[in-house]
């Protein structure tokens, strides 16, 4: 049943545009930083929640980003669903900044900050799990726990699209783009970071979110990122059905 959705939302296609000319920025810790003169987000998209909640820990001190989809969204002019934030602070010190917050999850902990009706999820930057011994991989590769953090650059390298790995930075309104994430959107192009093989055997929903992101919004998958698909897919047998409705919403 997995394989022919799959197989369905391959033959799905719909057109959305980057709301950005180019992005030769000058770089920034291995990232290109792109002002919004250039990148000309409409900050009537973003949410207040998320903007109070970069507000706060940048106040106390950490660095926070808004991340991931919410950011390639905004790029092509989409509102998007919901927001996520990135930060070098832990769950503990985040549930301290915000009275109205709670950390959550075994496999990756993160902290819920609420705002009235919204929810920010917060994420703390993630470093490179075979580097550390606390990480767990099952048989076929995928991780069941990993709680290992790390810095901006190793958190854009564990991301799993360049698109995805994009950073909106409320304080100043440029976007870090570290994996030329901005190009590929240009181009209409979904790729992964890394070896797909491998990023698929350490979470298998990626496939299943690669073949949503191209029919949603319009973008080919990148040969390379598409071509084990397919031959992977029975891999999704394993994941909870939890995470695969999460993923289909």
């Amino acid at each position: 049943m997995i394989k022919r959705f799959i197989q369905q939302l391959f033959n799905k296609r719909t057109k959305a545009e980057v709301a950005i000319n180019k992005a030769d920025s000058a770089p920034i810790d291995g990232a290109k930083r792109i002002t919004a003169s250039t990148h000309k987000i409409d900050k009537n998209l973003i949410s207040q929640a998320a903007l109070k909640t970069c507000e706060g820990l940048q106040k106390a001190g950490f660095e926070a980003f808004i991340v991931g989809g919410a950011v390639r969204d905004l790029l092509m002019n989409v509102k998007p669903k919901d927001f996520d934030v990135a930060t070098d602070a832990t769950p503990e010190e985040v549930y301290k900044v915000f009275r109205r917050s709670r950390i959550i999850g075994k496999r990756f902990r993160l902290v819920h900050v609420l705002w009235g009706q919204e929810t920010i999820e917060v994420s703390t930057f993630r470093g490179h799990h075979l580097a550390d011994g606390d990480a767990q991989t099952n048989d076929s590769g995928r991780i069941i726990r990993d709680n290992i953090f790390g810095n901006l650059t190793e958190d854009a390298a564990r991301r799993d699209f360049t698109a995805n790995a994009l950073y909106y930075n409320a304080a100043t309104e440029e976007v870090l783009d570290f994996h030329n994430g901005v190009a590929d959107l240009k181009n209409n192009l979904l790729r992964m970071i890394g070896d797909p093989t491998t990023r698929y055997q350490e979470d298998p929903v990626r496939m299943l979110r690669a073949v949503r992101l191209s029919a949603k919004l319009g973008l080919k998958i990148e040969k390379n990122t598409e071509a084990p698909i397919q031959k992977l897919a029975d891999l999704l047998q394993d994941v909870p059905p939890s995470r695969l409705f999460d993923e289909m919403l």
